[in-house]
């Protein structure tokens, strides 16, 4: 079923959760989180966003999504848009029906940072759907794992955070304190004294994009500041794609492309699932 309105990710926050964020690219990439969201019985968006638009084509893998939310007896599917810096890229996944967008103007000046993201939020909310921006830059490629670093990064300032919100209504911020895009080849390390300052005086859930590989104290740390939606990517491109290098050879005689798709599929649900696992513990977030 649809996961509509701002609830679950309020929930997680309040519980120290997260709702996770999969990003996906074809059919079975999206058959894979819908079988996680139902043997977990929690919240999942399906993130069907910007950079895989350009592998499977916008329309088609828009209504994948939503038909597979839709036609869920069992699991609660949000289905997001992922770093969208278009605002009629915007405008056409929310009139498909889209319930939620990230409005991605993180590469811009402030001010024109904010100039975007109050117009995306008064166009998702005029749709019923919430708005998630960013502030700050993450390093790393969204598609691509090639042991990306921090270097480069500009980490999201807690002032200017404060500000950026209250001058948006945007209803949760993505923050740069030292996650990366990908997965890295030495253990990522947060600022998470910079994430507890964010936390303390921005009033909305916080996002943690690159949290594929993450150490799972840094993750939990996350969790126990704020941080109550994170994205997931590489971590199942990486399953997805030694399921299927695993399966090929015996795959190839018979050019049986069903198992092959499967095998991937099936690695897509059960690392969701490892994630969903990670997302959940008991943590109480400080004061």
């Amino acid at each position: 079923m649809l996961l509509h309105g701002t609830d679950a990710l309020k929930q997680a926050a309040a519980a120290g959760h997260a709702l996770p964020g999969f990003v996906v690219y074809n059919l079975e990439t999206v058959q894979g989180i819908t079988a996680a969201a139902e043997a977990a019985g929690t919240p999942v968006l399906i993130q069907a966003g910007s950079s895989p638009f350009k592998h499977a084509g916008r329309e088609a893998l828009m209504r994948l999504a939503l038909d597979a939310a839709e036609d869920s007896a069992t699991a609660r599917l949000g289905v997001h848009l992922d770093h969208s810096r278009d605002l009629d890229e915007i405008t056409a996944c929310l009139e498909t029906g889209y319930t939620s967008v990230m409005a991605d103007g993180s590469h811009l000046p402030f001010a024109e940072n904010i100039a975007l993201t109050k117009e995306a939020v008064r166009r998702a909310h005029d749709h019923g759907a919430w708005v998630e921006a960013e502030l700050g830059a993450l390093p790393g490629d969204e598609d691509v794992s090639t042991d990306a670093t921090s270097v480069g990064s500009a980490m999201t300032d807690p002032v200017q955070a404060a500000e950026f919100v209250a001058a948006t209504g945007v209803d949760a911020l993505a923050v740069a304190v030292g996650n990366i895009h990908g997965l890295t080849r030495d253990p990522v390390r947060l600022d998470l004294d910079r994430l507890a300052a964010i936390h303390e005086l921005v009033p909305v859930p916080l996002v943690l994009h690159g949290a594929s590989g993450l150490p799972v104290e840094e993750l939990h740390g996350a969790l126990a500041r704020g941080v109550a939606k994170v994205n997931v990517n590489a971590e199942l491109r990486r399953a997805c794609l030694d399921a299927v290098h695993a399966a090929l050879p015996s795959a190839l005689p018979g050019s049986d492309v069903v198992s092959l798709w499967a095998a991937g599929r099936n690695a897509v649900r059960d690392t969701a699932l490892e994630v969903i696992g990670r997302l959940t513990p008991s943590v109480t977030a400080p004061r």
